[in-house]
């Protein structure tokens, strides 16, 4: 059977010693239930809704820590990317190049990542139809990258609103490439508390259920130990003392659909 796999880990590097316990908790956790894990964390969030929300300690800061974790935690990394000149640096280090939802369509930035040659898990933006990804899809494979995944991480439904089609899963499959569910950006309320997205985490367990069940191949949580006192996306992440237990139960299904 084909392992699970699971790209997790905080939305933003808030400090060095933060991230390495998170990514060392997270690492014992998918030893003991056989999950295929890639740790996830950015140095810049250069999509925060206000000028004064915190983004991280930039490129050059960032990337070394995530050089440190990745050695010293041992690890595989996921970062993200949101302009072209930073493709090469950061897949120095990452093993996979996040391209985010709202920049899924920029061609030089996709070009750039793909170019690496590194894993791309490129995120559906809101307000696009899965099948409208096809797009996407070739402008990376016209780089000679076809080392993609494609992520489903809601849609937009009226004002602050997100929606999850299950159908979407199935549709992205069709563009022959693994699909990721990204189980927390999809319970954000994009910009619901004014200057600060709001979110539903109560949420985030049953989506990543469902869209197992309906296929996709591998899992995407943010996770803080304190997400109400987190820095970035505090609304939607899943409390780290928590995750195991959703792990166990995703798991499950996982197995019964892949078994």
């Amino acid at each position: 059977m084909k392992k699970l796999t699971l790209i997790a880990g905080p939305c933003v590097i808030e400090s060095e010693q933060m991230v390495a316990d998170i990514a060392e908790s997270v690492k014992e956790m998918t030893e003991r239930l056989g999950i295929d894990y890639y740790f996830k964390a950015s140095f810049d969030k250069a999509n925060r809704t206000s000028i004064t929300s915190y983004r991280g300690p930039g490129i050059d800061e960032g990337l070394r820590i995530l050089r440190r974790v990745k050695e010293s935690v041992g690890v595989r990394i996921c970062t993200d990317i949101h302009e072209p000149w930073q493709a090469v640096p950061a897949a120095e280090v990452a093993d996979i190049l996040q391209i985010p939802a709202f920049l899924c369509r920029q061609t030089d930035l996709l070009s750039a990542a793909a170019r690496t040659g590194r894993q791309l898990n490129i995120k559906k933006a809101q307000f696009l139809a899965p099948w409208d990804m096809t797009n996407v899809v070739r402008k990376v494979e016209e780089c000679g990258n076809r080392n993609i995944m494609l992520c489903e991480r809601g849609t937009t439904f009226g004002y602050n609103t997100l929606v999850v089609d299950m159908t979407g899963i199935v549709e992205l499959k069709k563009l022959g490439y693994p699909v990721v569910m990204d189980a927390t950006h999809s319970v954000q309320k994009p910009g619901g508390k004014g200057t600060s997205t709001g979110g539903n985490r109560e949420y985030v367990e049953p989506l990543a259920k469902a869209a197992i069940a309906a296929g996709a191949d591998a899992l995407f949580f943010e996770v803080h130990p304190d997400p109400d006192h987190a820095l970035s996306d505090g609304p939607n992440m899943v409390p780290l003392d928590q995750f195991e237990g959703i792990l166990q139960r995703v798991s499950r299904i996982h197995e019964a659909v892949n078994g």
